[in-house]
């Protein structure tokens, strides 16, 4: 199970911040200024995924280098083409002629993904992060990263430049009966996490499981406790979708990724009556957004990347949304070809003419 909010709100830099229950572990989707989290969250996150090095996705990696310099950590990024360099550049701003006195190993992995292939490179604090090795490839089919408890999907977009969009699956959720515990005489503890860890492994049922606690330990085989005191359900799914054009193309890639999403954050920049320009700026509408997420079948939506001329309105954009959303999904909005809405108080914005998007 995890929570996911975002970390600046709907007019800040994108970024959401995604934090899994019962462990201390959390992952991030862009790296906007991230200030607004405390360091002992930000010491949480160990898998970033960038949808593209657009200075308001990733000017915050400056500010998380510096939160975990000195420190054992490992942080994994994952990037768009292009990733690499733009990190090498970023270790290249800085002077860091008295690492190596460091006793801490913080360890940095960047992978950059292209269609087809990856990329992945190693730098270390006390090296200097200078690169380790040659670039790894391997081969790119859609999955970015895959973890005993969760699988992270990504799918190029087109922002001008290519702008990835990531899709957050658990794998099955794991349940434990409370009270099948109390029947069993058994304590809460760390020893769930390593029991869950080996079901979603598919490790054989006759696999000893250590339960401990204060004082005491024993064994009992993974069969029976699946049995009795673990209830399986389908996983969350979560959509993350930043900074692209509207294309049918792109409309299919983002439906196929976030399907039965049970929440998905997508952009809204603009207002369906501002199109033109959304489409010069290559972002999405507000409509276009709610009718993406009503074709994906994703139960819930939440709106971001609102363009500061709306500074005040962000509430249109929000019906505009809204309205596509739950009107494709009653059938009065068609997703493959959305119609403009007539929504009440655009004569607020009249007076408003920047745009900085």
């Amino acid at each position: 199970m995890f929570h996911a909010q975002l970390i600046n709100g709907p007019y800040g830099d994108p970024g959401v911040y995604v934090e899994f229950k019962f462990r201390r572990k959390a992952l991030l989707f862009d790296l906007g200024d991230l200030h607004v989290l405390p360091p002992r969250k930000l010491l949480k996150i160990d898998h970033i995924f960038v949808s593209h090095t657009h200075m308001d996705h990733f000017i915050g990696f400056d500010h998380l280098l510096r939160v975990c310099l000195g420190r054992d950590k490992h942080l994994s990024l994952f990037g768009p083409p292009g990733f690499i360099d733009n990190v090498e550049s970023k270790f290249g701003a800085y002077t860091w002629n008295l690492v190596e006195n460091y006793t801490n190993d913080f360890h940095i992995s960047v992978t950059e993904i292209h269609p087809g292939v990856s990329l992945t490179r190693e730098y270390r604090c006390q090296d200097a992060f200078r690169p380790i090795n040659p670039p790894a490839q391997r081969t790119f089919t859609g999955i970015v990263l895959d973890e005993p408890f969760f699988i992270v999907r990504g799918e190029f977009l087109r922002h001008k430049v290519p702008s990835l969009a990531f899709a957050l699956e658990e794998k099955m959720s794991v349940n434990i009966k409370k009270s099948a515990l109390v029947e069993m005489d058994l304590p809460v503890g760390p020893w769930l996490m390593d029991l869950k860890a080996k079901i979603l492994s598919n490790e054989a049922d006759e696999t000893p499981v250590r339960v401990w606690w204060k004082g005491g330990e024993k064994f009992l085989p993974l069969g029976e406790l699946k049995e009795r005191i673990v209830k399986l359900t389908p996983g969350q799914k979560l959509a993350y979708v930043a900074d692209t054009g509207y294309s049918e193309e792109d409309a299919r890639r983002v439906a196929d990724l976030a399907r039965n999403a049970d929440i998905i954050f997508i952009e809204a920049c603009f207002l369906d009556a501002d199109a033109q320009r959304a489409a010069e700026k290559h972002h999405l509408t507000a409509l276009q957004a709610g009718g993406l997420a009503a074709r994906a079948g994703a139960k819930r939506m939440e709106l971001f990347h609102f363009s500061p001329k709306y500074q005040g309105c962000g509430h249109l954009l929000e019906d505009e949304a809204r309205r596509a959303f739950e009107g494709s999904k009653t059938g009065i909005l068609d997703p493959l070809n959305l119609k403009t809405l007539e929504l009440d108080g655009h004569g607020a914005l009249e007076k408003v003419d920047r745009d900085d998007k």
